[in-house]
């Protein structure tokens, strides 16, 4: 929402007139002449970028205007750059010919022009046309070009590639794949000169050029990249940072070119591991060192004869060993510490890209991999780098023979248990979790078991992390897991606020006193509860399904049940249980299905006491119960006598209306022959008997204390299901029958105790009366109250032994003859 002063603002720059903005371009053109931009302009372009933005169509320019802020675009001021960039990309396309007078300069592009450049393109021609001048560009300079020409190159590059990577021809991923090469094989290893106002490159030398360092001090005895540092640096060490960016991207994007040279790419594969086994046999020092070095210079001569793909991806491999070195180094200022992950981070994404096209590669890279896990997997600070190397050996474990047990036990076993409160981990590891599902069910399995550890991420943050659990949550429920994430799921919200407390007790000391959760911090530490704790603490599925004494454990965490994460972690649990039992249904069997109806009627009074929580849920319950008894109309009579005794509850009614209702409902449908052989008359006499008791109680005696009479929808339900049974079990009408008429006499009398609405006491005595007249006759009464199949699905419009398909098609003539 913006404030008061920004809606002032943007309601001016709506309904600002034609005419009042014509005269605010002309001011403009003129403030725009002038050599020297000061404030005033500056301010009236961002008024003119606000009434642009804040239109819902674009507008176009005056072009005396429109050429003055294609001029900006190289002004010296970047703040100008970026004003006029904006502007031009929030109007209508300009004139082909202002477009190509910027792409006739190509030489002098930035970033902001290229921006309008990419924005302004029409058609997909005009992107690969743009892509074709830019790639060209690379192979040759002219000798008074400015020197930091090449340098936006790139970034643009990859803008178009990513909105369109069809522009690319094999051409273009040839001199692109050479140009990166060298850019970042062999760029530059002294220090360039300091910047002067010319620019970053054009300043004289005073004195010999230094070689560049590594971040511990010590000179750079290898190649450049990204992690060498010097004072100031060459334009082709600019080039190295700036290839080694999009050198991930560039791998992924350039499979878009069919290649038609796969017989030659796999025989200069062949030659490649030839010249590579011959160099190093006859290499005594790769022998013995097995550095980077070494085997960079092994394989540097033998490189040469790869075509440029299968040469790019060599280097890339060369450049990303010797950036893992790097690493080993201990930096000396912070922020190149957090480079150094940064870094690896990238390096270990391109390994397993170059590995995933050339699988020859696995074996030479996994020992870097599996050293580099080695040396971080001890500190969770590197959390962020040990992602990608779980993707590594998630992708080529299996082909290297490699154990992924300790890499999953770190993953998804301390991860979620000691880091649930970093929240940009917590998007990481579910990303990596649904990119790589299918591939973690066939080769990590056993991922599932640490369910109850990855839903802390959930409960720590639920609105940052439902949309992944949406996602994740069908492919978590199995038979073996079924049950356990019912509850787990059920005590999320406990779940949520436990690692609030967990937090709470490592920061405050014991003696300290808190003014706010101190009673439920004290029983987190008191070693009496701390077993229930641990158990919604637990990091694997084994510990069993649920705990006995969660009405203790509720009435712990009582007070937490206004805490803000709290209360939002309960707010998508009806949601989840909805996804939940969408999948259950399809992978449970009977007994499963049977035991879940179970759990429904006994957690439906074992929840945490959160407003409109119990609501939500059983309004989740009543919904699915249906659902489950239709599909399976046997496990009524299965669990006749459980939800007879939950019906029989009076208590019930008025606690539990909404499930209680749809318990009742289920009873008087599927409990008949008709649903399951084994119904007998003892199950329809007994349920009758237990429904008539609740009936008979509710309406002859007030509700109980703190309570509000019974819903008109419970007395309904009931009614009807008794109706249903009788019809069923003749020798049950009397009984039924006398129930309606002296309810009917009842509702005449002065006052009602059970039902506090005229209206709603009217409904209810018009019902009864409508059922006690079906039940005069028996025998239509049970075809109404329980009609066969063939009445439910009516299939009259395709059955050719009545009269309705005959009507049906001659009425159709007769419509389509007129």
């Amino acid at each position: 929402m913006y404030s008061l002063g920004s809606e002032s603002l943007i309601k001016q720059a709506r309904e600002i007139q034609d005419s009042e903005l014509q005269k605010f371009y002309n001011r403009l053109v003129k403030l725009l002449q002038v050599k020297e931009l000061g404030h005033e302009t500056l301010d009236s372009l961002q008024r003119l970028h606000l009434i642009l933005c804040a239109n819902k169509y674009a507008r176009t320019l005056p072009s005396d205007l429109q050429q003055r802020l294609l001029l900006l675009l190289s002004s010296p001021s970047e703040q100008l750059q970026v004003l006029s960039s904006a502007l031009l990309r929030e109007t209508l396309p300009s004139s082909g010919e202002e477009l190509n007078n910027i792409q006739e300069n190509i030489s002098q592009l930035n970033t902001h022009a290229a921006a309008v450049l990419v924005s302004q393109a029409g058609s997909r021609a005009e992107l690969s046309n743009l892509c074709a001048q830019l790639v060209h560009g690379l192979e040759g300079r002219p000798a008074d070009g400015p020197a930091r020409s090449l340098m936006f190159t790139l970034p643009v590059l990859k803008s178009i590639l990513t909105l369109s990577p069809e522009c690319l021809t094999e051409e273009h991923v040839t001199i692109l794949s050479k140009k990166l090469v060298d850019w970042l094989r062999y760029a530059s290893i002294v220090q360039g000169g300091g910047a002067s106002s010319g620019g970053f490159f054009t300043g004289s030398r005073s004195r010999q050029p230094l070689p560049t360092a590594e971040l511990d001090g010590s000179v750079s005895g290898d190649f450049f990249t990204v992690l060498c540092v010097g004072q100031g640096f060459t334009e082709d060490q600019w080039m190295n940072v700036y290839s080694f960016s999009m050198l991930h991207h560039w791998l992924l994007t350039y499979h878009s070119v069919s290649s038609s040279n796969n017989t030659m790419d796999t025989a200069s594969r062949l030659q490649l591991s030839f010249s590579l086994s011959h160099s190093l046999s006859n290499d005594d020092r790769s022998e013995v060192d097995g550095s980077v070095v070494s085997m960079v210079s092994a394989t540097s001569s033998s490189s040469r004869l790869l075509p440029p793909k299968e040469r790019l991806r060599e280097k890339a491999f060369q450049y990303c060993q010797r950036l893992i070195e790097q690493c080993d180094r201990k930096a000396q200022k912070k922020t190149d510490t957090e480079l150094q992950k940064a870094c690896m981070v990238e390096a270990v994404c391109i390994l397993d890209c170059v590995c995933l096209e050339d699988p020859s590669m696995v074996f030479r890279a996994f020992p870097s991999i599996k050293a580099l896990f080695g040396r971080l997997s001890s500190d969770l600070s590197f959390a962020r780098v040990l992602l990608p190397i779980a993707q590594f050996y998630l992708n080529h474990g299996e082909m290297a023979a490699v154990d992924c047990e300790c890499v999953w036990k770190l993953v998804f076993g301390r991860f979620p248990a000691e880091l649930f409160n970093d929240s940009f981990l917590a998007h990481e590891l579910l990303r990596f979790l649904r990119l790589n599902l299918e591939s973690l069910q066939l080769r990590a399995p056993e991922f599932i078991r640490f369910l109850p550890n990855l839903l802390k991420f959930l409960a720590w943050d639920s609105s940052a992390a439902v949309d992944d659990f949406v996602d994740l949550l069908p492919s978590l429920v199995t038979e073996g897991t079924a049950v356990e994430m019912f509850h787990t799921l059920l005590d999320l919200p406990c779940l949520s606020a436990t690692l609030v407390l967990q937090l709470r007790s490592m920061s405050l000391p014991i003696s300290e006193s808190s003014s706010r959760g101190l009673l439920s911090l004290d029983a987190f530490r008191n070693p009496a509860f701390r077993g229930l704790f641990l158990f919604l603490l637990r990091v694997e599925t084994g510990s069993g399904h649920t705990i006995d004494r969660l009405s203790t454990l509720h009435d712990l965490l009582a007070e937490a049940a206004d805490w803000p994460r709290v209360v939002r972690c309960a707010q998508i649990v009806p949601v989840l249980l909805h996804i939940y039992f969408n999948t259950v249904v399809t992978v449970a069997d009977e007994k499963l299905l049977a035991h879940l109806i179970l759990v429904m009627l006994e957690r439906s009074s074992l929840l945490l006491a959160i407003p409109t929580y119990s609501k939500e849920i059983h309004r989740v319950f009543s919904c699915h119960l249906l659902r489950l008894c239709k599909l399976r109309p046997s496990l009524v009579v299965d669990q006749s006598h459980e939800l007879l005794e939950f019906a029989g509850t009076t208590v019930n009614v008025y606690s539990k209306e909404e499930i209680y209702t749809h318990v009742v409902w289920v009873l008087g449908e599927y409990l008949s022959v008709s649903s399951d052989s084994r119904c007998s008359v003892t199950h329809i006499t007994s349920c009758f008997e237990t429904l008539e008791a609740v009936l008979f109680e509710i309406t002859s005696s007030a509700p109980p204390p703190g309570t509000v009479c019974p819903a008109p929808k419970v007395i309904t339900t009931l009614m009807s299901a008794l109706a249903k049974l009788a019809s069923r079990s003749h020798d049950l009408i009397p009984r039924v029958s006398l129930f309606f008429s002296k309810l009917r006499t009842a509702a005449k009398s002065d006052s009602v105790i059970w039902c506090a609405d005229e209206g709603d006491l009217v409904a209810i005595v018009t019902r009864g009366e409508e059922l006690w007249s079906l039940l005069k006759t028996p025998g239509v009464a049970q075809s109404v109250l329980t009609p066969p199949p063939h009445v439910l699905t009516p299939r009259w419009h395709r059955d050719t032994n009545l009269a309705m398909p005959l009507q049906l098609r001659v009425l159709t003539r007769l419509t389509h003859s007129q």
